[in-house]
């Protein structure tokens, strides 16, 4: 794995009214949008950056989202498309964990895991504007405990085996990946930037910005914890993207995401 090589794990797609993809400014009407993961194969190792949504817990928690998903967009079906299995992944970095990007952490008992310091946390105690947001705690012991949720948990789960490294800050996960500390959709959220050696960046908004509209129009999506700092954030991405001459790549885009590679393709 001496060049890096990004892979965009296709894991389905979900609906919202255009109202929460675009936070008061719409227009309405239902949006499906995709959802990913990132698999980044390094000099260092296997990284995988957020792991999907869970199609069981959306149908019984959020079914008005309407997923859509196949056996081979599963964390375990994308994975195996490659050729590859969970346990060849060592390292699992969660953005946040909105239900969307934590779904598949379950397969991962082995992996190394890190997020942002408050996320657990958070997670265990969520506003209760963000209580669909951070519906899915199969990912965590701690919080499946404390949220009395400890159902959701798959057999084997345990604190021993869900624990994070909470991290804070801008961090350099491997040597050219980097997590920039993008708050405000969630309070600690993060983007993240893949270097090349061949070609240019690439710059992972994530949930910092949803769609290519939404950076440009600075507007948000309606679940967030700081609208504010969201803003921020979204002006922090643009000046990376600058600063880094670096392609942008959106997370619940579907204009752009058909055109991304995903699959058995891969950039780098």
């Amino acid at each position: 794995m001496s060049d890096t090589k990004v892979y965009l794990l296709d894991g389905g797609s979900l609906i919202l009214d255009g109202y929460h993809v675009f936070w008061n400014r719409g227009p309405g009407g239902e949006i499906r949008f995709p959802v990913y993961s990132i698999l980044i194969e390094h000099a260092e190792g296997r990284f995988l950056i957020d792991t999907g949504y869970d199609y069981d817990h959306v149908m019984k928690v959020l079914p008005f989202e309407k997923p859509q998903q196949t056996k081979e967009q599963t964390i375990p079906g994308a994975l195996g498309l490659l050729g590859l299995e969970p346990k060849d992944v060592g390292v699992v970095f969660n953005s946040h964990f909105h239900f969307d990007h934590c779904g598949g952490n379950k397969y991962f008992p082995h992996a190394k895991k890190i997020c942002h310091k408050l996320e657990v946390p958070q997670t265990c105690k969520p506003e209760p504007f963000e209580m669909l947001g951070y519906s899915d705690v199969s990912f965590s012991a701690e919080a499946a405990e404390a949220r009395g949720m400890t159902d959701q948990l798959l057999e084997g789960t345990t604190r021993a085996n869900s624990t994070f490294e909470g991290i804070e800050g801008d961090i350099e996960l491997a040597k050219g990946v980097k997590l920039f500390f993008t708050p405000g959709h969630s309070i600690g959220h993060y983007s993240l930037l893949v270097e090349f050696g061949t070609r240019a960046p690439i710059l992972f908004t994530i949930d910092a910005a949803y769609t290519q509209k939404s950076l440009e129009t600075l507007c948000q999506a309606s679940f967030h914890i700081d609208p504010v700092a969201g803003v921020a954030s979204m002006r922090r991405v643009k000046q990376l993207a600058e600063d880094h001459e670096a392609e942008l790549m959106f997370s619940h885009d579907m204009e752009n995401f058909k055109t991304y590679k995903t699959g058995t393709q891969f950039y780098g």
